[in-house]
């Protein structure tokens, strides 16, 4: 049976978001209310959404882009991230999205990995890109959305090819296989994957927006996530926008004031965000809060890493408002287990299954844990929103299935209430402020200055961050420790990678524990760093 979303078997994302919305009477509605940092306000309705977005696909088909062409944003949140990643999905081109304040290795991981044929920035990212383009020999085109034609550095305007492109265009028949969407995500060892999925995940995303996020066609939506994460694009464009419902979006950064009036002014009815904001806020001034009336919001969310009993004490006694915790990976594409209205909460838990997801506790056999003991969260195959590949490399994707089972990498517990509880990460990956950090990939920018002789870096508790990133690092001889060089190794890790993956804190060290094949033992750093047994270390070559 067909699912209620989809209509003639028409599985496009970009389609279903805008066109159908209008062909469903809702063009005139609004889509999207866009607050740049300086306050600026620009509403969008669905019939904008559906025009601009088949402009940017006619602009994208006029260069000779087709179905299954990859195609990067490299942008701060603005308008034209979404009319660009809706518009490709029209065409059946993959979108990637990356953050905009990722620096030279990190864009070079991403492009270079997918072959990537073209890229949407502003000239004031070009100094990140440009110095590596040679180095990408399939990137064809480099559009820019506040610039000119420069034949001398191969850069084409949008505002150029924006008007040169038809405001029709019609969306090709899209099964639910056909790729679409593409997330990088780290790994403990190696480079960032490529986490291809699909269009069919509309069906998911679309569904969780409405029995999770309890989004209606009266409510305005706030998802405070950045398009290059996951969180952005699942539910800061698909799920809403799947729906008809109208989102906010803004331009600025973290400002506890601009964020509580945006809330209270805007009406936002359903605020989406992470737990290092809602921590944020619980640092600030009471007074910010005593005089914002919040009598238009209904719930607020929370996803990309545990959320505390004490933020949800919290913000009952200072918001008068219950949030719930969400849990989903990049690679799940969607919400799989979530706390929701409707279902009590315990404070600390991940809440349940959402409708259709089978998640199991197993140990390393693949045998079941009984309730209350700690194993491998894993999730039966074949949801909707499930990513197809990790791109370039198969092998790895297969690896993550065993015992009939997706293996997400978490630990948990399963109560007796069928609550889930978070336990920990069954590898080095470092979720710090929701952002899974690869510590291989941070190693890698540090080994790339001179000073550095070794590396090794971990993750640690942190009330803010949930974890912060601990570099230890051995000099050259030549070398000695100061303020100043701790200083020159942050910039320079996070103009490398992003300020994401820079580290929090530098421990200047003697040497790096390795065992005798030469892997680094970051269980011993974790234990040195927390004052903790390390445990075995007969295999550690001294």
């Amino acid at each position: 049976m067909a699912h209620p979303l989809i209509r003639n078997n028409q599985h496009n994302i970009g389609h279903i978001c805008t066109t159908q919305q209008c062909l469903e009477g809702r063009g005139a509605n609004l889509a999207m209310r866009w607050v740049d940092s300086q306050g600026t306000r620009i509403d969008y309705s669905f019939e904008d959404l559906d025009r601009e977005s088949n402009r940017f696909a006619n602009l994208l088909s006029n260069l000779g882009f087709g179905s299954g062409d990859i195609f990067f944003t490299f942008l701060p949140k603005m308008p034209e991230q979404f009319f660009a990643f809706l518009g490709a999905l029209k065409l059946q081109v993959i979108c990637g999205t990356m953050f905009s304040n990722f620096g030279e290795e990190a864009l070079l991981d991403r492009l270079g990995d997918s072959g990537a044929k073209g890229i949407i920035t502003k000239t004031s990212l070009l100094k990140k890109l440009l110095p590596i383009r040679k180095r990408l020999p399939d990137l064809q085109y480099v559009i820019v959305v506040d610039g000119d034609d420069d034949p001398d550095l191969e850069l084409l305007s949008y505002r150029r090819l924006l008007a040169e492109a038809s405001p029709d265009f019609l969306t090709p028949l899209t099964q639910a296989d056909t790729p679409s969407v593409l997330h990088y995500t780290s790994g403990s060892t190696g480079k960032p994957k490529g986490v291809l999925h699909r269009h069919g995940s509309v069906v998911l995303q679309s569904l969780t927006a409405r029995e999770v996020l309890s989004l209606t066609h009266e409510d305005l939506f706030w998802c405070t996530a950045d398009p290059g994460w996951v969180t952005g694009t699942s539910y800061g464009i698909i799920g809403p926008w799947s729906l008809g419902v109208p989102q906010l979006h803004y331009g600025g950064g973290y400002d506890a004031k601009v964020w509580m009036q945006l809330l209270e002014q805007e009406k936002v009815t359903v605020w989406y965000s992470a737990p290092t904001a809602l921590r944020m806020l619980m640092r600030e001034d009471t007074s910010i809060f005593a005089s914002v009336k919040l009598s238009s919001l209904r719930h607020i969310f929370s996803v990309g890493e545990p959320l505390n009993p004490e933020v949800i004490s919290w913000a009952q006694k200072v918001l008068n408002h219950e949030v719930y915790d969400t849990w989903f990976q990049t690679e799940t594409g969607a919400i799989m287990i979530s706390n929701r209205p409707g279902l009590k909460i315990r404070p600390g838990s991940m809440g349940k299954p959402v409708p259709g997801i089978q998640p199991a506790i197993l140990d390393d056999t693949g045998k079941h844990q009984e309730t209350g003991i700690q194993g491998n969260l894993c999730l039966k195959p074949d949801w909707p929103s499930m990513f197809v590949t990790y791109l370039n490399n198969e092998k790895k994707y297969q690896e993550r299935f065993q015992h009939g089972f997706y293996h997400t990498g978490d630990t948990a517990v399963q109560d007796s209430d069928g609550y889930y509880w978070f336990m920990g990460r069954n590898d080095d990956i470092i979720n710090t402020a929701g952002h899974l950090v690869g510590p291989f990939e941070v190693e890698s920018a540090l080994l790339e200055m001179e000073e550095i002789a070794e590396s090794g870096v971990i993750g640690a508790p942190d009330e803010l961050m949930f974890e912060k990133i601990v570099a230890f690092v051995a000099l050259h001889p030549r070398y000695t420790p100061s303020p100043e060089l701790e200083l020159k190794i942050k910039l320079h890790v996070a103009n490398k990678g992003s300020s994401t993956i820079c580290p929090h804190e530098i421990i200047f060290c003697d040497s790096v524990p390795k065992n005798k094949s030469g892997k680094i033992m970051r269980r011993v750093l974790r234990a040195k760093y927390l004052g903790q047994d390390p445990g075995d270390i007969s295999t550690m070559d001294f």
